[in-house]
């Protein structure tokens, strides 16, 4: 009977096993389908704001973005280890985390605050942009609550947060709407939509945490966390000395610089939406290394990559057109930060296998010693370098263009670019330290062809930049290249079977539960 009782209990936690890992591999695909529909938000939220506020303000609305993020430089901190923390099971993790990021957060907020008159006074900013500058404080004290939510539900329901980011987005476009086009609110209703739709999302995540806050605070873990913070604090100077170079390109380049860089950064961000689909990368690699994960994970972001990069580039100027028709002039911008995002998505790759097969911190004590020999320490050293690239030429080169905003806004790019390509050359190296894997060489080949005969069909059917007729352009040039790369790849043939046995599968269970709510009622 014993024997009987153990193997039940083993093939238990067999199943169990088996559901976390096909919600590992599956929860990339879920991200990446919503980070695909908010596209459609997100590019309507921007028409609204490009259309309805001047050009000068828009620049206003990328600065904000850029100050705003050196106080909420703390936020990730906390929720870094909170997130190893629930994975292990570590009971009273969220609730400690929580009560910390929400003290940090609040003196972020109250230093901003404080501190709003002396930055725009340094910006050269005028004081009627102060209420605007004034109540993006919420924004603050939100970051610090999301950050803390999304690291508790990323280890246990990872799909969560793209159901997360709908909720956001519909909420945003939703009330976009009603202040910006109906109200007329300009540029303050475009922020009042961002702080009331983060709101909403913080509600969404917290009806799964709830029940955590009835657990202990546990002190022992905030003096772990705080020991070995020294880590996160090195990454995030580094990245906001990186950040410097948004600000010269707004001091030097003026405002009209800064809103070509953000109108052509928010189409090529679309871009690195594809590295979503390694999202489950990191999670599993914490638990067991296997090389399969690691070129299945390449294999499936080129695939995205490399054509939606191309096609950033064949359109460009149709895509900047419907923003703004001032915005086309900086088709060649978005041409650069296009590659750059393809480079971008790749090293997340090497990102997540560097981070994801490091193991100082496999027991809940976080010893001092091993994370400054942790191969996590090099990697964040990279972004010193790279400031070193980028803000030394642009604060030497930007002065001397005049104050020209298109020819100063392409020379940051192209100096980004530059360091960014580097950089992706050394992660590679090192991500091929920790796991010894090729680059698919043979399947990047087919993804290029297929991407080429996408282009060729996108160039032969020119068109007019308008709405519908280039959303029928991105439509058809996607269809002819999974039509294209599905005769010439097996595998995507057989990815494409995998994903439809999966989508029926979930609406049999979604039917399931359906109906047992029904028979209930």
């Amino acid at each position: 009977m014993r024997v009987i009782f153990l193997y039940q209990e083993l093939s238990s936690g067999l199943s169990v096993l088996a559901e976390n890992r096909i919600r590992l591999r599956y929860s990339g695909f879920i991200l990446f389908l919503s980070r695909l529909v908010s596209v459609g938000t997100g590019l309507l939220f921007t028409l609204m704001v490009t259309r309805r506020i001047s050009l000068e303000d828009y620049g206003i609305y990328g600065n904000l973005g850029d100050v705003l993020s050196y106080f909420m430089i703390l936020s990730s901190i906390v929720p870094f280890w909170v997130t190893r923390f629930v994975a292990r099971g570590q009971i009273g993790s969220f609730k400690t985390g929580f009560t910390i990021n929400i003290l940090i957060g609040l003196s972020s907020t109250a230093i901003y605050l404080v501190s709003t008159p002396s930055i725009l006074y340094a910006l050269q900013i005028s004081l009627k942009y102060m209420p605007i500058y004034s109540i993006s404080a919420l924004l603050i004290i939100e970051n610090y609550i999301l950050s803390i939510f999304e690291a508790a539900i990323y280890p246990r329901r990872p799909e969560k947060l793209g159901f997360g980011l709908l909720a956001f987005e519909a909420s945003k476009v939703l009330l976009g709407f009603i202040l910006i086009i109906r109200c007329e609110m300009g540029l303050m209703g475009g922020l009042i939509s961002i702080i009331a739709a983060s709101f909403i999302q913080i509600l969404f995540y917290l009806k799964d945490l709830l029940h955590e806050f009835h657990e202990k605070i546990v002190w022992d873990y905030a003096k772990e966390w705080f020991k070995a913070s020294i880590l996160n604090i090195y990454g995030i100077i580094g990245g906001r000395l990186l950040m410097l170079a948004n600000l010269l390109l707004f001091i030097y380049g003026g405002e009209l610089s800064r809103a070509y860089f953000g109108a052509s950064s928010t189409i090529a961000s679309i871009v690195t939406f594809s590295s979503s689909l390694a999202f489950a990368l990191y999670s599993k690699l914490l638990s067991n290394a296997e090389l399969r994960d690691v070129m299945l994970s390449i294999k499936m972001v080129l695939m995205f990559a490399i054509p939606m990069s191309l096609g950033a580039i064949i359109l460009s100027e149709s895509l900047l057109y419907l923003l703004n028709p001032s915005y086309s002039a900086a088709s060649l911008i978005l041409m650069v930060l296009s590659l750059n995002a393809l480079f971008s998505s790749i090293a997340s790759i090497f990102e997540s296998i560097i981070s994801g097969t490091e193991r100082f911190d496999v027991e809940a004590k976080l010893s001092f010693r091993r994370v400054l020999k942790s191969r996590l320490l090099s990697l964040l050293t990279l972004r010193y370098i790279q400031a070193l690239i980028v803000v030394l030429p642009i604060y030497l080169i930007l002065p001397s263009l005049s104050h020209d905003a298109l020819l100063s806004t392409l020379y940051f790019v192209l100096i980004g670019a530059v360091s960014d390509t580097a950089l992706t050359l050394a992660k590679y190296f090192m991500a091929k330290r920790c796991i010894n894997f090729n680059m698919p060489w043979a399947s990047i080949g087919k993804n290029l062809c297929a991407s080429l005969a996408m282009a060729a069909v996108l160039l032969v059917f020119q068109a007019p930049p308008r709405l519908l007729v280039t959303l029928t352009r991105v439509l058809i040039g996607a269809l002819t290249y999974f039509s294209v790369l599905s005769i010439i790849d097996r595998e995507v043939r057989e990815t494409i079977k995998s994903a439809e046995k999966e989508i029926m599968k979930m609406l049999k269970i979604e039917g399931r539960h359906l109906r047992r709510y029904e028979s209930k009622r």
